[in-house]
């Protein structure tokens, strides 16, 4: 079979050869033409005259998607589909969603420019090039730079094409030709029988390795550690119980239990040890707003937020609760009261005694007297 010319290429040697061969080539009115070097070289769009580039669109739409998408559908799910009140969070809380956004933007533009960039830009990879496998190819992805001209170009001419390529400088000119085609049979009996032994070695190999290597040691020594794990059973114990219950007449070094756990209001006053000083104040709020304002509202006037999932609770600017002492409202943080739980855990003493000294200024805000109301304007307040 007569073999097909695909090109005549020329090697060139330094970096301003190329340049110079490739600026040359436009001006001589080639236009299918491609420029091999070892590296990226400085200069050579400007020299082949190339249009920039419109993968970088595709990559910033596929890009913004990903954002939009992302952010409908964590929008959807936390404000529409199933709201969960957290902490007094809002529904749409931004910040909490910006790596999930972050992410699935990335994973959208590095998909969307990889496979556009092999699909509509490359083509899909040639692995049968002509200029595989030649010398040309093996010396300009080495350390040498060369020009290859096509014969499909319409000024191509074998003999001028060469003239041209000598003229600018090139050396080594070679006449690329497609390659032989070669019929291959897909269910050859050889091949099939390759594949049948490729497919008994891989499931071999990998139950072998799953269902019995992982079982030997060392690799069992992860799986056997001298450790306990929640909900688990144990042999250890008698009751075969992982969870131990805490030892009864023992208490946790650092803390201190609080006497009148269980009882409706404690039997005697309870001072408050705290000042309610800017500082102080500030902390109440913040906790105040995180734990107690879902329910109580956030100035304390029972206004739930939890959409009738619980009962509201009373206002804390009842007459009632106003004449209570600082030490009946820390009770019932660390106690509890009817459906409201208890946040002994989630909350220290510090913190707890902050959010009563806060609750006091809600209400001395929305209960002043005229007098007080006065004087606090006098004082710029």
């Amino acid at each position: 079979m007569e073999k097909k010319l695909f090109g005549v290429a020329a090697i060139f040697t330094t970096p301003d050869d190329i340049i110079n061969a490739a600026s040359s080539t436009v001006k001589k009115g080639y236009t299918k033409y491609d420029v091999y070097t070892p590296y990226p070289v400085h200069g050579m769009d400007n020299a082949m005259k190339l249009k920039p580039s419109k993968l970088g669109y595709l990559t910033l739409g596929f890009g913004l998607t990903g954002t939009f998408i992302a952010l409908f559908f964590m929008w959807w799910m936390m404000a529409m589909d199933y709201p969960m009140i957290i902490g007094g969070k809002p529904f749409f809380a931004l910040p909490a969603f910006i790596p999930v956004t972050f992410e699935v933007t990335v994973l959208l533009a590095t998909l969307a420019t990889v496979i556009g960039m092999l699909t509509f830009f490359f083509y899909f990879p040639n692995n049968s090039h002509p200029v595989h496998d030649t010398s040309f190819m093996k010396k300009v992805s080495s350390d040498k730079y060369g020009v290859c001209i096509e014969c499909a170009d319409p000024k191509f001419e074998l003999e001028g094409v060469k003239e041209f390529l000598t003229s600018v400088g090139g050396i080594e000119i070679e006449e690329i030709y497609y390659a032989v085609k070669t019929e291959q049979r897909i269910f050859d009996p050889k091949f099939i029988t390759f594949l049948i032994g490729v497919a008994i070695a891989t499931s071999g190999g990998i139950y072998f390795a799953l269902n019995k290597l992982m079982y030997m040691e060392p690799f069992t020594w992860m799986q056997t550690q001298q450790k306990l794990s929640a909900q688990a059973e144990t042999k250890f114990f008698t009751d075969k119980f992982s969870m131990r219950p805490k030892i009864a007449g023992t208490v946790a070094r650092g803390f201190i239990p609080y006497e009148y756990k269980g009882l409706a209001l404690p039997p005697v006053e309870i001072v408050n040890p705290s000042v309610p000083d800017e500082k102080n104040l500030a902390l109440g709020k913040k906790k105040y707003l995180t734990f107690c304002s879902p329910c109580h509202g956030n100035h304390g006037d029972g206004d739930s937020r939890l959409r009738g999932q619980f009962p509201n609770p009373p206002s804390l600017h009842s007459l009632k609760v106003r004449e209570w002492n600082d030490g009946n409202l820390y009770h019932i943080i660390v106690n509890g009261q009817n459906v409201m739980p208890s946040y002994e855990s989630q909350i220290n003493v510090a913190e707890r005694w902050a959010i009563v000294n806060y609750i006091r200024v809600l209400q001395k805000a929305k209960n002043a007297s005229p007098e007080e109301i006065e004087i606090a304007r006098k004082e710029g307040k």
